[in-house]
């Protein structure tokens, strides 16, 4: 771990000082005040300047794996010629990768296949080796959020129709992600039921009516 021990005549300036020395933040390193000044014989002799140790924290193993990632999702935009800033969020069971900045439409694609193909892409890479697979979510510009209310509306709309003419209804082919949003919406629906049928990336969701 790298760390600094400074003088200064205040405690202010002994931190201010270490921090410089280190180019780090306060909330990067961890200050050890080691002496306190203290004002000698009527203020002028024997004087003792404050010391403190500034040393930088280690980062623990997911921190490290985050910037790595986002370091792989910014060599990939820029190889496409965009340049995004790439944000990350750590969640529960997975890690969220935001990207903002000019032509994410570029990105995002058709209904989202280049950004679905930049995120199997980046989980390939990252997962490659690694003692403990971390899925990654990527999106950009909010599209996520909008598709899954776009997929959700939809979800609902064809559930109604399928109660009204007693027929099957079967969807696009979409991933995994977006089929698991149509199951979800569903789910708690007393008369239709969904299912997935078809080998990927042409597997479907089929709502139909329950069996009484």
């Amino acid at each position: 771990m790298k760390s600094v021990e400074v003088y200064a005549r205040s405690l202010e300036e002994a931190i201010n000082d270490a921090l410089n020395k280190l180019d780090k933040t306060i909330d990067e390193v961890e200050i050890e005040i080691m002496e306190v000044s203290s004002k000698g014989l009527f203020g002028i002799l024997g004087g003792k300047q404050t010391k403190v140790k500034a040393t930088v924290k280690e980062e623990s193993p997911a921190a490290e794996n985050e910037i790595a990632i986002e370091k792989i999702v910014t060599e990939i935009t820029e190889a496409m010629g965009l340049k995004a800033q790439v944000l990350s969020e750590e969640k529960d069971d997975y890690l969220k990768i935001t990207l903002a900045g000019e032509n994410m439409g570029v990105l995002i694609g058709r209904r989202g296949e280049t950004l679905d193909a930049l995120q199997y892409l980046v989980n390939l890479i990252a997962n490659k080796n690694a003692p403990e697979r971390k899925k990654i979510i990527i999106d950009a510009e909010g599209y996520r959020k909008r598709r899954e209310d776009t997929l959700t509306s939809l979800a609902y709309r064809l559930a109604e129709r399928v109660k009204r003419t007693k027929q099957q209804v079967v969807l696009e082919p979409m991933n995994p992600q977006e089929r698991r949003i149509i199951h979800t919406a569903l789910q708690n629906d007393r008369h239709v039921q969904t299912l997935s049928e078809g080998q990927d990336p042409y597997r479907k969701v089929v709502i139909s009516l329950k069996n009484k």
